[in-house]
């Protein structure tokens, strides 16, 4: 209990020193149980890829995540997060440790890297999985996965099956070298196609037991350092090269400033490449003797990773939107988060039945991506909150097309879309007349019926602000013109059903005399929607709109 107690306290001093910009506002207990559950997950995804061989989360959506719990235990004073690796480590020691890499979010971050270095190569930043490659007297003795970075799994038994590792050396050496495994792609471009599962793909096949031949020519190798080499990255590279490990020449340029990185990093972004690639490593000609490598990120190397093209974004609050024929759209706003350089603020849940089947609340993790690279679309729950906030979420069955002609409490939504729908282009085609319109008239109390605008004089709207006499008189002069739209453009804008090809009587009274079943003898109108258009032309408030219009002269009522 003490400690418990203790525990909050600390949290409660920790939380007075947050930036409250960037911190969750939470209290202690709160911050306790949700840095817990992200710290579990990440737990999980690091267990199944490091021990299993399978990837049970994006490697960008895993990035981003991490990089959430860092700040969130940064906020709240809690030191750094435990080693992602710690439970990787297998039982051979690598000769040389592997360092990892710490990942750069921007340009400005880059330029501040370079400054003051000298001899800087650029590198694509190769998706796959890191090993260690040791050879005895110019033969292989020995493949050891990365592990912890100090102790790794032995992959000698699969390493021996496949091509792309040289077997044997043209020359006798006792050699160490550390690469990547990937799974080999054909005109791959990153920027159109994605990861495509390629790490995954590799970590799992080196988890096996046994390869066959097919598993094995399938997985390619990328040599990315030589811990015992030559000082200058340039030998290193010609050696490489002449030692049978081919594929690091060509894709290692020397640079001199931020602009050479960007230009490298965009070419293989977007370049047909026989791998999957995450980034661009810049790294350092010169490095420190092999023998004081540690397991940690090194001062002389780092990674700018390309754009997301999957985003974690927090739920702030979850709106369900009603449409005017009824339908439910959940969207979620979003704390705002860049993806592709586009601010994105909002996502569609796309259906009610998709929101109830993934119960997203505020305070939950989400993915999103861009769906041809314009739309914002969600692509599932990363993490949900510990704490469940009930939503006033609507009953499907209150709404439907003939719901909501008047904005009583719930029916603000589908009434707004009436009138919006009414006056876009595929009813009235209202000039200077949008969503914003109707949102200021129906937030003055201006409109308590859907075409209560129509007797709206100018004494009225100059009383509202943001109308001026301008424009005033422009919206008087687009409600005014609604009077001589033809017959069939009111029906439209309305809200009538769709009538396929059949032919529309020219008077309200002869369409709303039809029967169901003459409205289902016209070509292509089946039973379902006879059955909406004659309940439309019976509907009480339909009739009482249709009188309205009779009443202002509108041709054809």
């Amino acid at each position: 209990m003490f400690l418990r107690l203790f525990s909050a306290f600390f949290l409660a001093l920790a939380c007075l020193n947050a930036n409250a910009a960037n911190c969750p506002d939470w209290p202690p207990a709160r911050a306790l149980d949700e840095i817990k559950a992200l710290q579990k997950q990440i737990d999980i995804w690091d267990d199944s890829y490091h021990r299993h061989g399978r990837s049970l989360v994006a490697d960008e959506l895993y990035d981003q995540s991490r990089v959430r719990l860092t700040e969130w235990r940064e906020c709240f004073d809690l030191g750094l997060a435990p080693e992602p690796l710690r439970t990787a480590g297998g039982n051979i020691a690598h000769p040389i440790a592997h360092t990892g890499l710490e990942k750069l979010r921007d340009g400005r971050a880059v330029e501040h890297w370079l400054r003051d270095r000298k001899d800087i190569w650029v590198q694509p930043k190769v998706d796959g999985v890191a090993v260690t490659l040791v050879y005895r007297h110019g033969l292989l003795h020995q493949a050891i996965s990365r592990g912890d970075g100090v102790k790794g799994q032995d992959w000698t038994t699969s390493a021996l099956l496949i091509p792309a590792i040289p077997r044997q050396l043209p020359q006798p050496l006792d050699l160490v070298v550390q690469g990547e495994l990937y799974w080999r792609l054909t005109d791959h471009v990153q920027a159109e196609s994605g990861s495509l599962n390629a790490r995954s793909t590799v970590a799992g096949l080196m988890a096996r037991k046994r390869l066959d031949a097919e598993q094995a020519a399938g997985i390619g190798l990328f040599i990315w350092d030589w811990p015992q080499g030559p000082a200058n990255l340039s030998a290193r590279l010609v050696i490489l090269d002449d030692l049978g490990f081919p594929s690091t020449v060509a894709y290692s340029q020397p640079i001199k400033a931020v602009a050479g990185a960007e230009r490298w990093r965009d070419h293989w972004y977007r370049s047909p490449l026989p791998f999957a690639t995450d980034g661009v490593v810049l790294r350092q000609s010169q490095r420190p003797l092999a023998e004081r490598w540690q397991a940690k990120t090194p001062y002389w190397a780092i990674a700018w990773k390309y754009p997301f093209a999957q985003a974690l974004a927090e739920v702030r609050n979850v709106d369900f939107k009603v449409g005017r024929t009824g339908r439910i759209t959940p969207v979620l706003d979003l704390k705002p988060v860049t993806l592709d350089d586009r601010l994105i603020k909002r996502v569609s849940v796309s259906s009610l039945r998709r929101w109830e089947a993934l119960d997203i609340r505020p305070g939950d993790q989400v993915s999103i991506s861009l769906a041809g690279l314009t739309i914002p679309k969600l692509d599932g729950v990363v993490l949900r909150a510990t704490e469940r906030p009930e939503l006033n979420v609507p009953v499907a069955a209150d709404f439907h097309h003939l719901s909501c002609w008047q904005p009583t409490p719930g029916c603000e939504s589908q009434f707004l879309a009436r009138l919006t729908w009414l006056s876009g282009k595929q009813g009235l085609a209202l000039p200077h007349v949008g969503p914003g319109t109707w949102e200021k008239l129906f937030a003055t109390g201006h409109l308590n019926g859907l075409l209560d605008w129509l007797t709206l004089d100018a004494q009225e709207l100059g009383n509202i602000d943001g109308f001026g006499e301008r424009s005033t008189a422009r919206l008087l002069n687009s409600f005014n013109s609604a009077r001589q739209r033809p017959f069939t453009r009111w029906l439209k804008a309305l809200g009538l059903p769709p009538t396929g090809q059949a032919p529309l009587a020219d008077s309200w009274q002869a369409l709303a005399q039809r029967s169901t079943e003459q409205w289902q003898a016209e070509a292509g109108i089946g039973p379902g929607r006879a059955a909406q258009l004659s309940a439309f032309f019976r509907d009480p408030q339909v009739l009482a709109l249709s009188e309205i219009l009779r009443v202002a002269g509108v041709d054809g009522f």
